[in-house]
């Protein structure tokens, strides 16, 4: 019995520390193959698109929408799907550690090594955590993943349904000769209401920093170049006569052409009178509960260790925020999966954290630098070099108890 329990305890340890996996075998499964509806194939068409020209994706967690956005034939992408995620983990802001149930945002590409065909979630791509940016400020974390099975643990799980759809769009476009498609991970839809509404939140100045990625797409409709130096992103910018940078070391000086300098310059005049206004009225939406910095995410992967452990701990991940203003049950309460729709609705996008807090020791926060204001590059559609994770084996989402999958009982 004493061993029985040993095993099982060092199997939800790797399961738990690992975050969401998969296995790859050789082969591809018809799922794999499954072609997209024949309503989704003549929205492709009717927007100009190609089957196999290239996609982007961009996922909001507090909306809980991932959308799949394609390129037409004038080069420009507009968006072709959107699909609601079933579940994710963790709270509005960036991914820090290992086990701290975060789903990551920022910047990722996706090649076609990342595709995994043969998931025990259904169908998964790994998202490349951690990339240069997370790497250059410390973060840590593996085989983060988009995937089906409706389960979360660190990543954004899909219905299948939904997943088959998104897999698909990425395989077409790698058969069209697409090298990566980038993934574009943020917290919210980055409006100036939504801003002002988190204008106080300790994750704002990286959200800052992401919003001139998720700006200069909004622009140009074309996915941002993105680079990291400084321990920061910066978008669709040159490098006069460098041959590489480096994410840690300082920028090297940058430059852009003057009409996109301009054409920046005249959105954020427009965003930032719509950001003054916002701040002046009170939002009847108040804000989702957000990870309050490495501190935090160093508590909740102790937690989660001590848990895969078997060790005796709260029901719910410690938290360093009220809990009065956090929203219990969500994100991981299962949403019905919208295949195509026009105007996705919100779903809540927190998850409760409320067990008290023992003696707590004193971390340095992640500081994210001030991030000057770049400027667009419509000619740019590079993405940031994918960053390939393994996809390994683990339980897969079924009813039956992780014992009797291990042991065949």
């Amino acid at each position: 019995m004493k061993l029985r329990t040993a095993i099982f305890a060092s199997l939800i340890a790797t399961v738990a520390l690992a975050g969401c996996q998969g296995s790859v075998f050789d082969g591809v499964g018809a799922k794999a193959e499954r072609e997209l509806p024949s309503k989704v194939l003549a929205k492709i068409k009717a927007k100009g698109m190609n089957k196999t020209s290239p996609v982007m994706a961009r996922i909001f967690k507090e909306e809980g929408v991932l959308e799949v956005w394609k390129q037409k034939t004038n080069g420009r992408y507009d968006m072709v799907a959107s699909y609601e995620i079933c579940k994710w983990s963790g709270k509005l802001g960036p991914k820090y550690v290992e086990g701290d149930r975060q789903a990551p945002e920022g910047f990722y590409s996706v090649s076609a090594a990342q595709m995994n065909p043969n998931s025990q979630y259904y169908l998964s791509f790994n998202l490349g955590f951690p990339n240069a940016y997370d790497r250059a400020n410390g973060r840590t974390g593996q085989h983060l993943m988009v995937h089906g099975a409706c389960s979360s643990a660190g990543c954004y799980s899909m219905t299948d349904e939904s997943m088959s759809e998104i897999y698909a769009f990425g395989r077409d476009a790698f058969k069209g000769g697409q090298r990566d498609f980038q993934v574009q991970a943020y917290p919210f839809r980055m409006t100036a209401a939504n801003m002002a509404r988190y204008k106080h939140d300790p994750n704002y100045e990286f959200w800052t920093m992401l919003k001139q990625g998720y700006d200069q797409f909004e622009i140009t409709k074309v996915p941002p170049k993105v680079d990291v130096c400084g321990k920061r992103y910066v978008f669709n910018q040159n490098f006069p006569g460098q041959q590489g940078i480096s994410a840690s070391a300082s920028c090297p000086p940058m430059s852009q052409p003057d009409s996109i300098q301009s054409a920046y310059s005249s959105y954020q005049k427009t965003y930032d009178a719509a950001f003054s206004s916002a701040l002046n009225k009170s939002s009847k939406k108040q804000p989702a509960p957000s990870i309050m910095g490495v501190q935090e995410a160093k508590l909740v992967s102790d937690w989660s260790a001590r848990r895969a452990r078997g060790e005796k701990v709260s029901r719910t991940p410690p938290s360093l925020s009220p809990a009065s203003s956090e929203t219990p049950g969500a994100p991981d309460t299962a949403v019905q999966p919208t295949a195509i729709a026009q105007s996705p609705a919100p779903v809540a996008a927190t998850v409760a954290a409320t067990a008290p807090l023992a003696a707590q020791p004193t971390l340095d926060q992640n500081a994210t630098a001030s991030v000057p204001v770049p400027n667009t590059n419509p000619e740019a559609a590079a993405a940031v070099a994918p960053q390939v994770t393994p996809d390994m084996p683990a339980a897969p989402a079924e009813k039956k108890s992780l014992w009797n999958r291990m042991t065949g009982q």
